[in-house]
């Protein structure tokens, strides 16, 4: 039984620009569609993590983005690759994600935007996996679980 969701964060949660530096100090800042609802609904439900390979982040910094946008209150544990010592798409880096979680692979699903950084290495640890395919890109993709094409769809999944 699902208990955590785990969320990637830049193109899952927010928008992810491509802009220097921390997302937190971007003028720009943005919602993935879909994604405020999802949380809204979710987040009262299971226990939601965000957890991110990003490069300009710390886990303070992506506090501080996530709460640009109004997220941060709907996260209940964060994890950065800068604290794991680990980058997707290493399982190691999920590895630390379930052992600092308090959950078991079995109890976690993993949605993320990306099928090579976040579906993989997700599934090779043994979480359930959602795929975001917002852009419609053309599988196979045999690793996910789910495949969805915008965030609100995840509440007809959990």
């Amino acid at each position: 039984m699902l208990k955590a969701l785990v969320f990637d964060w830049g193109n899952t949660i927010m928008r992810d620009f491509n802009l220097p530096g921390p997302m937190s100090e971007w003028e720009k800042v943005a919602w993935v569609p879909g994604a405020k609802a999802a949380l809204e609904d979710l987040s009262k439900r299971y226990c939601c993590i965000i957890a991110t390979s990003a490069n300009h982040s710390d886990t303070n910094e992506m506090k501080l983005a996530l709460d640009r946008v109004g997220a941060v209150q709907y996260f209940h544990q964060f994890y950065s690759q800068k604290e794991l010592g680990f980058k997707k798409p290493d399982i190691r880096f999920f590895e630390e994600v379930i052992k600092n979680s308090g959950f078991a692979a079995n109890e976690i699903a993993m949605i993320g935007d990306l099928y090579e950084k976040d579906i993989i290495g997700a599934k090779a640890a043994g979480l359930t996996t959602v795929l975001l395919n917002e852009s419609g890109i053309k599988g196979p993709f045999p690793l996910a679980d789910y495949e969805i094409n915008e965030m609100n769809l995840l509440l007809t999944l959990f």
